[in-house]
């Protein structure tokens, strides 16, 4: 049985690539999470994204009802998101599921500010704010269940940023489970797939913590917010019809107006602007060529249908100089 409470990966983890791998692996965690355990309760901080997604799903395989999800709606998730959550977990796996609507709570607490790296803090530390309060609410917790993979500790000596609540209060600092801290990205979507994840969620693009928080550039608006919403989604469903995809695609609404004509009428209008990437480590990455069928489907649903925008623009620059994210 592996050790868990090393932050080196065990030499003899054999690579994850088969159903038959991730099944035998899904076996041992099991098995070791519940000596861990014991009849103890786990509290989870689960996001929607890969990671978190694949250690509920292991958790709630390994105990059942004695794990709790805490799911926090912080209005900076993708279209869909915070309702594939509810429908899996607690529609399908019968998941303890807390959902938290503290979408106005974000917002008031980010309007005006368009530092990028001030929203960052203003929305980890609200979220580690929010997170706790549900805590407190709860008897019994001596576990906190934590979607943590093996590069997370190679670039942070194990502390994830900005979904990670290792900044709980020291009252709530409770032992943790990581059921995955020794896996690769691409390992932890094999395992989610033998877990009976769906698609849409064990292949979710790579989704930064602030969420679309550093896509709406600038100060945050509620209005721009929803337009970055809708236009996001196009952009991923359309370009996700690649083949091959691109690695990771999204688009950014950034804080400028210009000029638009529509219905015989000239008002200001905001731009979208398409970002497709490839990269096998996120240090360097490539613009990927798109189609000019691709493009002009693109920009003619989102001018036909997202309320407030005008122009859809294509940003080809690779990193360096310029970075994955606007923000």
């Amino acid at each position: 049985m592996m050790d868990m409470t090393s932050n080196v990966r065990p030499a003899d983890l054999a690579r994850i690539e088969t159903e038959e791998q991730a099944k035998a692996f899904i076996e041992e965690q099991i098995e070791i999470t519940r000596a861990q355990v014991g009849d103890g309760k786990v509290l989870l901080a689960l996001s929607g994204g890969v990671d978190s997604s694949v250690c509920a799903a292991l958790l709630i395989k390994a105990i059942g009802k004695q794990l709790t999800c805490v799911h926090v709606n912080h209005g900076l998730l993708r279209k869909g998101e915070p309702e594939q959550v509810i429908e899996v977990f607690r529609n399908q796996m019968d998941a303890n599921l807390i959902y938290v609507d503290a979408v106005d709570r974000f917002l008031d607490k980010l309007a005006g500010v368009d530092d990028p790296e001030t929203k960052r803090k203003i929305i980890g530390k609200e979220f580690i704010d929010v997170f706790a309060e549900e805590a407190k609410k709860l008897e019994g917790i001596k576990f906190l269940g934590q979607g943590t993979i093996y590069p997370d500790i190679l670039e942070s000596d194990g502390v994830k940023a900005h979904h990670n609540v290792g900044g709980l209060p020291p009252e709530l600092d409770f032992e943790l489970v990581e059921p995955v801290k020794f896996l690769y990205k691409d390992e932890v979507r094999v395992v989610g797939k033998a877990l009976g994840l769906p698609d849409g969620m064990v292949y979710r693009q790579p989704f930064p913590g602030p969420g679309l928080g550093v896509r709406c550039v600038g100060a945050i608006t509620r209005d721009r917010l929803e337009a970055l919403r809708e236009a996001d989604a196009i952009v991923r469903e359309e370009i996700g019809k690649m083949d091959p995809a691109p690695w990771q695609y999204f688009c950014v609404v950034p804080d400028i107006k210009s000029t638009g004509i529509k219905d015989g009428k000239r008002y200001m209008g905001w731009p979208v602007v398409i970002r497709a990437i490839n990269t096998k480590d996120a240090v360097t990455a490539k613009a990927v060529e798109l189609s000019w069928d691709t493009l002009t489907t693109i920009r003619d649903r989102i001018i036909a249908t997202v309320p407030g925008v005008n122009r859809v623009l294509w940003d080809i620059s690779d990193k360096p100089v310029s970075t994955i994210e606007w923000e």
